[in-house]
This record gives structure tokens, sequence and C-alpha cells, in this order.
């Protein structure tokens, strides 16, 4: 058994300074029981805590390291822009550079804005859609997370779903009013909210794979229907791609589907590791934003230069020939070596995967919306990650989260983590 004592120590003293010790809830290891790894460092496909244990990491700071942990030209990248100062409050050539990146990858936006977490994009890009269509209510799916927003923590995924919490305290019941959800992949249903409320709505926004209860795929036609009946009844459709950007393919879950959205969220990845968000849209939307247009949205450490620095390097190097088929390659091999393990195990487990992002459910039950991701036995998941984590494999510590692939990981990375997967199977 691995000993954990600094940790715990750690943790101890942050309960009494930090609400539940951690300053994002899933992090405290509820979910699973015991107590939460402190991190000391990270490298490549490696995290190492504050007791000298290493792990190969399936978290990956919750998807943006792509390229694997202190990536060298990253880090470069970094050191130079530290010693130039760490933020400006002012405009930089940095910014116009990253835009130009991003619109280039997602030609579905015309003009992008820089903000500073995802929950700071999707609130800014519904505000922009109401301000631009004069409606107010929103539609959003069950088991979907867009951050913790007002009005958008009804239903929510991620640590609500974990928790079991899909409604919040402190969100007025006057915010949740004006947001209607519906059960992910249900055409049936959305035919309906939409013919019926479509006076009223605003947008609709949508996690294109769902990575906030796991990694959930759309049904054939499901996304192609929503991107019609919104175009039809002039509302705004946002694809929130904070997690499936450059996950999902280079060009995110947009390109991979064929579908354009009206607007696009996007965080994680092109901060590189480093807190970033941004939203973006056709030129009509995108003009009602402050100072072009009415709609106001400010941020003293938007476009800051490290995360800018830190979103360029990382754009960089995933744009470079081959990159996305090497990653394909690693995802597609810990794929089958997970299913394979569950097999040989005799665990009844359900795996899917949308490019680098990926979950193993606990349940003989097909997982195609949150209803069916909570059939999932969370208990046995809890004893697999305990089991895990001691043979060196860092999962998301909840049933309900994606675990991401980088391309650090080696082969020999994944053969560990397939063998330390069928030991852990066999025991729970």
């Amino acid at each position: 058994m691995r000993n954990f004592s600094a940790s715990k120590k750690l943790f101890q003293r942050a309960l009494h300074l930090i609400p539940g010790g951690v300053n994002s809830p899933v992090r405290a290891f509820r979910a699973v029981g015991g107590n939460p790894l402190f991190i000391e460092r990270a490298k490549g496909s490696k995290i190492y805590d504050v007791d000298g244990n290493s792990y190969i990491d399936y978290v990956l700071s919750w998807g943006p390291m792509i390229l694997g942990h202190a990536h060298p030209a990253v880090v470069k990248a970094l050191k130079n822009a530290v010693m130039k100062g760490t933020s400006y409050g002012a405009p930089t050539a940095l910014e116009i550079e990253l835009a130009e990146l991003v619109l280039k990858v997602y030609p579905s936006m015309d003009k992008v804005r820089m903000v500073n977490s995802g929950t700071e994009a999707t609130m800014s890009a519904i505000r922009a859609a109401r301000g631009f269509t004069g409606r107010d209510k929103i539609i959003k799916f069950e088991g979907c997370y867009h951050g913790h927003a007002d009005g958008l923590l009804v239903k929510a995924g991620s640590g609500a779903a974990t928790f079991g919490l899909p409604d919040s305290p402190g969100v007025p019941k006057s915010y949740a009013r004006n947001t209607l959800t519906l059960p992910y992949n249900d055409i049936t249903a959305l035919k309906s909210m939409i013919e019926k409320e479509w006076r009223s709505i605003a947008c609709v926004i949508i996690e294109p794979v769902v990575g906030n209860i796991g990694c959930v795929l759309p049904k054939q036609g499901f996304l192609e229907t929503l991107r019609k009946l919104t175009k039809k009844h002039g509302i705004v459709l946002i694809f929130d791609e904070v997690m499936t950007g450059f996950r999902v393919s280079f060009g995110g879950a947009q390109a991979y589907y064929g579908i354009k959205p009206d607007m696009t969220c996007l965080g994680k990845v092109i901060g590189g590791g480093l807190p970033v968000g941004a939203y973006g849209g056709k030129k009509e939307i995108m003009s009602m934003i402050s100072p072009e247009g009415p709609v106001y949205q400010a941020g003293t450490l938007s476009g800051n230069p490290l995360a800018m620095t830190a979103g360029i390097e990382t754009i960089r190097e995933l744009s470079k020939q081959g990159i996305y088929s090497q990653l394909e390659k690693k995802s597609e091999m810990l794929e089958k070596g997970l299913i394979d393990a569950a097999k040989r195990a005799g665990a009844t487990t359900r795996f899917y995967r949308a490019g680098s992002m990926f979950c193993t459910y606990f349940t003989a039950t097909d997982v195609v919306d949150y209803k069916t991701a909570k059939t999932a036995d969370a208990e046995k998941f809890s004893r697999f990650f305990s089991q895990m984590l001691d043979k060196g494999v860092n999962l998301a510590p909840s049933q309900f989260e994606a675990g991401f692939i980088s391309l650090a990981h080696s082969e020999k990375d994944i053969d560990l983590t397939v063998k330390a997967a069928f030991e852990a199977l066999k025991n729970i």
C-alpha cells in the first residue's frame, strides 16, 4: 500500500481554511472515499504527490494537458513571457495571434473574445445570444455542465452529478425559470419543446459530446436535428466545446460531426494549462459585445500574456503534421486494452470514447443520457478507483467524469494501465 501521510496532513490543514478543504468540489474525493492527493509536480504523462508517489495521469488537469505535463515548448515560452511581466491589463499582440490560430481551426467563428474560464465563456455566450435575439429563455440538456453561473446549475453534470445535487441552493427561482431542460439524445422531446416555446428561446447550449457525466456520445441524427430546428426558428445554437475542443478532433466535435454552430465556447486546451476561456461566433452576434455593441462583458485578466503564450505554443504543437494520428493511435490502444481487460476479468462495463476523452461505466445499460449514466455503480467505481490509484494510475475521482489521454503517454504507460485495470477489475 502507498503512503499518503503528507497528503492527509495537508488536507487536515486545508479543511480549516477552505470550504471542504478544496477549491473545486470533485477534488475532495468524497465520491470515492479517502483523502485527496496533494500534487507537488508533474512531467509528461506523470504526476507526483507530496509523499513521493508517482502516477500515470488520466485526469490531465481535467483535460487541457493534451501535450502532457510541462511540455518543453510551453515551459520555455512561459519562462520568457514571465520575464516580461505577468499581466498588463492592456492589449497585446499575443491576443491577436491566439485569436487568429483559434479562428483558423474553428471557422464557424468570425470573431472571438478571450475570458478566464469556461464558466465565463458560457455565461457570456448566453448573454450575447439573449441580447442578439431579444429573448430570455435557454435550453440546456440534463447532465451537461456549463459552469456554475446562475441559471446553468439546473440538472447539471460534473460535480453536481457526483454529489447528487443537480440543482443548487443560492440560485433564485426566477433564474431557473428561464432554463428549460431536456434529456440528451431525445429527438422527440427536443422537437416538442422547440415547437412549443421557440418564440421565447434565445439559445440552446449543449456539450456536443457530454463530458461531465463521463463520456456520452450523440446518437445519429440528434445534433443534425438540433441544428435544423434552431436555424428554422432563429435560435442561437451554442456548442460548449470547453472540454471537447481539440479533444474530439483538432476542430472539436463540430468538425468531427460536421455541425456548424452559431457560437462556440472554448477553454482548457487553448490555455495550455493556464486559466483561460473563449467564446465566439457569427459576426452579427459578436458585434453585440461591448465596446462594439451594447452587451457588456469585461475582465481585467482576460487575454493575459501568460495564458495567451501557453495557448499559442500548445496549438502550434497540435498543428504539426501527424499529431492527431498519434493521439488517435494511443487512444485506440487504451480503449482496446481496457475493454479486453474488463472481458478477461468478467466485469460488466460500458466503455465510450470520443477522440482522446473516454469513460468506463460500471453498468450493463447502454449509456445515452443522464438517466442511463446514473445506472452506473458508483460504489464499484470507487473500489476500482482506489485499487488503480494504489497501482499508480490516476483517474478522475468520480464515476461521472471523463478521462483523458495525452501525446506524452507511452505504450508502456498504456500497457501498465491495462494490466492494473485487469487486476483491479478482478478484485472488485
